[in-house]
């Protein structure tokens, strides 16, 4: 057979490839076949050829295993020359599928070849494992197979090529990026010099020069070999190669390149500079290419470092008060953990309704307001430390403590600002955390000023201090809402309802829906304790659409039993500002085929004063759909009667603060006012929390239009509602 096989190997001798440039070097080929004979003919016919100046070196393995172990051992193998049958049927394949996938060599181009054609491996597994050729034995005349070789190099060549290409521009872009954010220039220097080195395999060793007003070249900065000379004139320096090769790159305007060292020119808009690096061999053509693609990036901030401290100034400072931002803050408040030290407070500040002022008179006197909040504690608190713009509304500053006192705070940041034409009174909430207290890590300081922050909007205080046990009152409002979020999705969440009468006929009119959470364990957790969590967890808009099904589906039943009685549903701010909400409401009441007239909507001052005119047209969207809107705890709010006139309302609902007191110690003078303000506007008024005769009969003379309360019937659940109204209708 070994004779047969010479004869085709050595069949075709004339085979011509270009002369190539001659190389010293020699491109490895692995022969893998079971038979030694195959790898004598094979050295033999290949003997004397050459592919671009470069011989063929050929290493030898006679079973799969061995040609996994020695592609493991040299992986600048180029062409893997390797048969399909050995001591499997398959031991080809199975070194092909772990040469690409455990090895994760995909480089190496394989060149399949079998003498036995019932073992050809299939087109879908040639495709998947990237084989560069499969040729049978008797096909390989000298020629072919030369030509074959000569394909699978190329390609092979190319592969690497394209590999070095895709290392050296992700080195060009991590170099890029570590020269960010430098703020001076002999910092900047040393990464420049570190980041050049590395791309073009040099030590890092070298300076970066450059050429000042008074036409001295200057050492801007470097490695540590030169730090005693950062600053100096090149002439300082104890070696003359240096000053020599950097003085000729800026004389000759070019890049100076010996076999010691490489100077590149930097030419900039209005500065020159020079980097120096000694190298210990001459980095290739592609090297300097690349060098050059990250020199251009280095210019910039050559040319003028101020342009660094400008984008420092946009990472770390706000662009408006000029002042630090969160971002800086938090860099700078860790500098201050002191376990052992209560010197300082930290007050965080957060404007009350600022989202009001921008929406109500426009964003330019919301700037003007931020700046002259900042004036304000600059004015009042020369002593503080820290001055920063920590988000949108919210300020914070380090404090001594010794002279913080709260009260004085809060009137000295009250009194009212003048803005542009405007004076405007503002409320703050105030978060204060001791220095005591302070953590290492900065953005946990700034966590818990915010969780005393938080505490006070909740329990609608001005100002809050933190103490650990406010993280235990946070993990347990989380807790909480972990376990709404989990009780909604489970339908365990209840709509009761409370019936509402006219004081006229002393009939039901209607009722409204209010939302009950069960604790599990037979009693409910309150709704003034839920419905805020419900809104700080993004679920109230969720919870507040079931609420509005539920009372649809109940007006059906109304319906079908013949009762003319109108649904009352609570809306909160955050379901006014989804996307078309005007339009979800629409859609449920058509879905559910009920008259519109016979649901209403309650709001509260609070949710018009949030968002204005964004509420003034939704709810007349909806009046003119035929739905009913109420104000709900009218007059608890603020500044809610100069926008009364153009809310399209149907109901004023008096708060039962305005109702519990009559007629003890409440003569009913703001009851009054209401319904007169009502009876003015051509709208009802109902009193909610009535719980005597006596508060019914002094709202019905007062001519109020309708009551609900305790007296007349509690909130219950929609099956007892149906037979509470099967009696009472």
């Amino acid at each position: 057979m070994a004779s047969e096989q010479e004869d085709f190997l050595f069949a075709d001798q004339e085979v011509s490839h270009e002369a190539q440039e001659v190389d010293t070097g020699f491109w490895d080929v692995l022969v893998v076949d079971d038979d030694p004979e195959i790898h004598s003919v094979t050295k033999l016919a290949l003997s004397g050829v050459e592919f671009w100046g470069r011989t063929l070196r050929f290493h030898h393995a006679y079973s799969g295993q061995e040609a996994v172990t020695a592609l493991k051992n040299n992986p600048d193998v180029c062409v893997l020359l390797l048969d399909v049958v050995m001591e499997s049927d398959d031991a080809g394949l199975n070194v092909v599928k772990q040469v690409r996938e455990d090895i994760g060599n995909h480089a190496v181009r394989i060149i399949l070849r079998t003498g036995q054609p019932g073992y050809a491996p299939e087109e879908k597994v040639i495709r998947e494992y990237d084989i560069n050729d499969y040729k049978m034995k008797t096909e390989l005349t000298r020629g072919k197979l030369v030509t074959s070789l000569m394909t699978a190099i190329r390609s092979y060549q190319q592969i690497c090529e394209l590999e070095q290409q895709s290392v050296a521009l992700t080195n060009i872009l991590e170099a890029s990026q570590a020269i960010l954010g430098h703020t001076d220039m002999v910092s900047f220097s040393q990464a420049v010099v570190q980041q050049i080195a590395k791309i073009i395999g040099a030590p890092e060793n070298g300076i970066v020069a450059g050429i000042t007003g008074s036409s001295r070249v200057i050492i801007f900065g470097g490695t540590q070999n030169y730090v005693e000379f950062f600053g100096d004139g090149l002439e300082q320096l104890d070696n003359g190669r240096v000053i020599m090769q950097v003085q000729n790159c800026f004389d000759r305007e070019v890049h100076q390149h010996t076999e010691h060292d490489i100077t590149f020119l930097l030419q900039g808009k209005s500065r020159r500079a020079a980097i120096y690096i000694e190298i210990d061999h001459s980095p290739s053509a592609a090297q300097l290419q690349f060098a050059e693609i990250f020199l251009a990036n280095v210019s910039v901030g050559v040319d003028n470092i101020k342009l660094i401290n400008e984008l420092r100034d946009v990472a770390y400072k706000d662009t408006l008060t000029r002042l630090p931002n969160r971002a800086n803050f938090v860099d700078s408040i860790a500098k201050y953990y002191q376990p052992d030290n209560d010197g300082l407070v930290f007050v965080l500040l957060d404007i009350a309704q600022f989202s009001d002022i921008n929406n109500g008179l426009g964003q330019e006197v919301g700037n003007l307001l931020l700046l002259a909040v900042k004036e304000r504690l600059r004015l009042e608190f020369p002593e503080c430390q820290l001055l920063s713009r920590i988000g949108a509304d919210v300020f914070g500053l380090l404090l001594p403590s010794h002279t913080f006192d709260e009260q004085r705070f809060i009137e000295a940041i009250t009194v009212p600002y003048q803005v542009g034409e405007h004076v405007l009174t503002m409320h703050f909430h105030i978060g204060v955390c001791n220095q005591a207290d302070f953590h290492p890590l900065g953005l946990e300081t700034l966590k818990l000023a915010y969780i005393a922050l938080n505490q006070a909007k909740q329990a609608r205080t001005v100002l809050d201090r933190y103490t650990p046990d406010l993280e235990e009152k946070m993990a347990w409002r989380l807790g909480l809402i972990r376990q709404l979020r989990q009780d909604f999705e489970l339908n365990k969440l209840e709509v009761w309802y409370q019936p509402q009468f006219s004081l006229s006929s002393n009939k039901v009119i209607g009722c409204e829906a209010l939302l009950r959470w069960p604790s599990g364990n037979g009693d409910y957790i309150s709704p003034g304790i839920f419905v805020p969590l419900a809104e700080d967890a993004g679920l109230i808009v969720d919870i507040g659409q079931w609420v509005l099904e539920q009372a649809c589906k109940l007006q059906q039943q109304f319906t079908e039993r013949g009762l003319d009685l109108s649904v009352a549903v609570n809306v909160s701010v955050p379901q006014f500002k989804v996307s078309n909400y005007a339009e979800l409401v629409k859609e449920t009441i058509l879905n559910h085929g009920v008259e519109p007239n016979k649901i209403e909507l309650e709001v509260t001052e609070s949710v018009v004063m949030d968002e204005i005119n964004t509420v003034i047209e939704t709810l007349t969207e909806l009046k003119s759909f035929g739905v009913e809107v109420a104000i709900d705890d009218f007059g608890t709010g603020f500044s809610s009667l100069s926008y009364l006139q153009q809310l399209p309302l149907a109901r004023l609902k008096i708060d039962r603060a305005f109702v519990k007191d009559i007629p003890d110690t409440d003569s009913g003078a703001i009851a009054e006012l209401v319904i007169s303000l009502g009876r003015h506007l051509g709208l009802k008024t109902i009193a909610e929390g009535v719980e005597t005769q006596a508060q019914a009969k002094i709202l019905k003379d007062l001519g109020c239009d309708e009551v609900q309360g305790f007296l007349l019937a509690k909130p219950m659940p929609k099956k007892e509602l149906l037979e509470f109204l099967a009696q009472n209708t």
